[in-house]
């Protein structure tokens, strides 16, 4: 199992962590070591001190596949998810300055939190443009997207990611977050809806 993440694909968020907005997809891996089990804490690592959470729309891939073409992308995915890619952001600025790989910042321990539940898709159901999401910090809302508002759509990143690796089945790519990222302390609770729907809820400690 891959875990893809997809950087800057709302222009808010790019804007607002002071990046330029990409020309093209820009992704970079986790491993499934990475992944906060079920109704565990996420717990605060001590070599960092600026942990920032960022709400994303998760995809799951359902059959092997290979430079897919964009046309028929809708049919290697059939469902989707809420996750939050949890970011060593002092760390993240520390390797980019030095033009370092960012895995130091993104692949720790517990770093990916995927829903337990999965919303099925038809096979036939392509774009997916009007999935409203959010983050809730404390009751509050923090993060808020809409999937029409990506940069790069659902069935374009399948299609560029599969140029240069094989996408397989129980792949999930993340698909990039929107403005309001922040910092989470000892105490907070995070809850992510799709749609209403709950998603997830993840103590911090």
């Amino acid at each position: 199992m891959k875990i893809i993440c997809i950087g800057r694909n709302y222009a808010d968020h790019a804007t607002e962590l002071g990046n330029s907005i990409p020309t093209e997809p820009l992704f970079f891996l986790k491993p499934d070591s990475a992944i906060l089990a079920h109704r565990h804490p996420f717990y605060l690592p001590d070599w960092s001190e600026e942990i920032h959470y960022e709400v994303e729309l998760l995809v799951r891939i359902s059959k092997l596949g290979k430079s897919i073409a964009p046309e028929f992308a809708h049919r290697y995915y059939d469902a989707i998810s809420l996750g939050i890619d949890f970011t060593a952001r002092d760390i993240q600025a520390e390797v980019k300055a030095k033009g370092h790989p960012w895995e130091k910042a993104k692949a720790f321990d517990g770093s990916a939190v995927i829903s337990r539940e999965w919303l099925p898709l038809d096979s036939n159901q392509k774009g997916l443009q009007n999935k409203h999401f959010r983050l809730e910090r404390n009751g509050e809302v923090v993060q808020q997207g809409q999937s029409k508002d990506m940069l790069f759509d659902i069935d374009q990143l399948i299609a560029y990611v599969s140029k240069f690796m094989t996408l397989k089945l129980g792949d999930v790519i993340f698909t990039g977050t929107p403005s309001g990222v922040g910092p989470v302390k000892p105490g907070d609770n995070l809850e992510g809806f799709l749609e209403d729907r709950s998603m997830f809820r993840v103590p911090i400690r």
